[in-house]
């Protein structure tokens, strides 16, 4: 599948004049984590979110319609399918413990996991484009992906191994050329990530990525294993805005210590991902400065609240 029909990036429609009380479409899916691509499926095909056209026909937004968007995304997050979102929008919403109507996801599961077994990349693509036109990444993440994950990882029949190894590859290369689609578009200091530890092919670490673009700020991937040593070598030349660590194993008390003295020695927003944040997550509360996010949509949430950088002034011509 070409980048050309890989889910549009918050960028991809050109920004509005700005106006007092109104949003352009990047800002809008900034706040509220839904790409501009949902967005528009979302006004197109379910008239769920009407925003205002400019003469030019850029799409603004005001207060009531981000509202709007969080309501949607409450009832999704549910499992409601989107399809049925629209009747309910007008009623309260909904409590922890109200039943949600039929979900989408496990028939998505299904699907995802028959194509999976017959090794079929461009079905995955397929559904997985129709999946990201209509939720946002994280919702998909949460309750797509990661659950396909883990039950690839349980199974133990023969051809596991294989379907397991075919899926991470697939899901490495869309992710990848989605970040790489978000870069050239993006400037400013990038996010660094990287993996500390674990398997090739680690898919929390891109899972991390692909969410991170909701951010607008470009991304470094270092597709680990990278030791923190190494790591420091990198900081002076590529400036970046933060440093996103991941972990899929416990870190050894080495790492811990060299861990420690990185949170203690630089003024960078540092932040460790993965299992090790939740298993270890005692002795890393002690190192100051240091931000824990268990999963992926923790990491953007996290990311989301840095402070904003100033851009860099531009060098004087000579």
């Amino acid at each position: 599948m070409s980048e050309k029909q890989l889910p549009a990036s918050p960028l991809d429609e050109p920004e509005a004049s700005p106006e007092p009380g109104w949003l352009p479409i990047r800002e809008v899916a900034r706040q509220t984590g839904v790409n501009p691509v949902t967005l528009r499926a979302w006004e197109r095909r379910y008239g769920l979110i009407l925003p205002r056209r400019t003469p030019k026909g850029h799409r603004l937004y005001n207060d009531a319609h981000v509202a709007r968007i969080h309501a949607v995304l409450a009832w999704l997050n549910r499992g409601v399918a989107v399809s049925q979102v629209r009747e309910l929008l007008d009623r309260e919403p909904p409590s922890d413990a109200e039943a949600a109507p039929d979900s989408p996801w496990q028939v998505l599961q299904t699907e995802l996991l028959a194509a999976i077994e017959a090794l079929a990349s461009r079905r995955l693509d397929g559904l997985f484009d129709q999946a990201g036109a209509l939720y946002p990444a994280p919702l998909l993440c949460t309750r797509l992906l990661q659950p396909l994950l883990a039950e690839l990882e349980r199974r133990e029949r023969a051809g596991a191994g294989l379907e397991c190894a075919f899926f991470l590859s697939w899901l490495r290369t869309r992710l990848a050329a989605r970040v790489q689609q978000h870069n050239r578009q993006g400037n400013g200091a990038p996010l660094l990530l990287a993996g500390l530890g674990g398997p090739p092919l680690e898919p929390g670490l891109w899972l991390c990525a692909w969410l991170a673009t909701a951010t607008g700020s470009p991304l470094e991937v270092l597709d680990g294993p990278v030791s923190l040593t190494e790591l420091e070598l990198a900081l002076p030349r590529l400036a970046p805005r933060a440093l996103l660590l991941h972990a899929t194993q416990p870190l050894s008390a080495a790492q811990l210590r060299q861990l420690g003295r990185l949170a203690h020695g630089s003024t960078l927003p540092l932040l460790l991902a993965g299992p090790a944040a939740a298993v270890q997550r005692e002795a890393l509360a002690s190192l100051p400065g240091l931000l824990l996010a268990e999963d992926p949509p923790a990491v953007l949430q996290a990311l989301q609240n840095l402070p904003a950088r100033a851009p860099e002034e531009p060098p004087c011509a000579s």
